[in-house]
C-alpha cells in the first residue's frame, strides 16, 4: 500500500504549513492514494471542477495505417 501526501496547493502553487485544519481531497483507492492539501476551499472546488480527462476512450484520432501493403504513403 503507498500512501503519498501532496502540500502544494495545486491551484495557488504555495507551499502549505500545518496542514492540520486545511481541506484536503484524497484520490485513489485503497490500495494506492494520494491526500492533496488546498489552503481553501474555493481552491478545493475549483480541483475538483477540472474535467477528467480519459485519452484511453476519447481519441477521436486514428494511428493505424489501412493500407493493405502498410506502406507510408505520407
Amino acid at each position: 500500500m503507498r500512501h503519498d501526501i501532496c502540500t502544494t496547493d495545486p491551484i495557488s502553487g504555495r507551499d502549505l504549513h500545518n496542514i492540520g485544519n486545511l481541506p484536503k481531497v484524497v484520490e485513489g483507492d485503497q490500495e494506492n492514494n494520494l491526500t492533496i492539501y488546498f489552503e481553501s476551499e474555493a481552491n478545493k472546488h475549483a480541483y475538483l471542477a477540472i474535467p477528467v480527462e480519459h485519452p484511453a476512450t476519447e481519441h477521436t484520432l486514428n494511428l493505424d495505417n489501412p493500407t493493405d501493403d502498410m506502406i507510408d504513403e505520407g
